[in-house]
């Protein structure tokens, strides 16, 4: 497989809006959180570069093996915080939009408001938006599992 375009390249000013819009978020979320969410909805949307990519990040940022083996069935496992659980069914909510008539209910909102304040809460919807961007971008232009650890070499 080829990537059919480098999209920093072919649009760098939409490119780096885009990472702008990324290190917004980076900076009013806690890391760890930030991370699990991004690989999750990356999981969903079955894009291969992110989920290797932000894998490594977390990985790299102390997440611990049992905890990104288990991110896919983190419901059933004992490895995330009540917050953390909050913050992953608004992820899988706010990505499966169209799964279902009420994208994200009423009791997914309210538990995520339980656990975060207002800001850290809005914060957290723009990086779910933000990390289903990228996924879009990344699995259009067919970007290639690994290739992000090979280019910074």
């Amino acid at each position: 497989m080829q990537p059919r375009i480098n999209p920093a390249k072919a649009a760098p000013e939409s490119y780096r809006a885009m990472l702008e819009f990324e290190g917004s978020v980076r900076q009013r979320l806690p890391h760890s959180l930030h991370e699990l969410v991004k690989l999750r909805a990356s999981q969903i949307n079955g894009c291969a570069y992110c989920v290797d990519m932000h894998a490594h990040d977390a990985k790299a940022a102390g997440e611990t093996d049992e905890r990104l083996f288990a991110l896919a069935a983190w419901r059933e496992a004992p490895y995330y915080t009540e917050a953390e659980r909050a913050a992953l069914a608004l992820t899988e909510a706010v990505t499966r939009l169209a799964d279902r008539v009420d994208p994200v209910p009423d009791e997914v909102w309210d538990e995520a408001a339980r656990h975060y304040d207002d800001e850290t809460l809005a914060t957290l919807v723009m990086a779910i938006a933000a990390i289903n961007s990228w996924n879009r971008i990344a699995i259009s232009t067919r970007q290639i599992a690994g290739s992000h650890r090979a280019a910074a070499r």
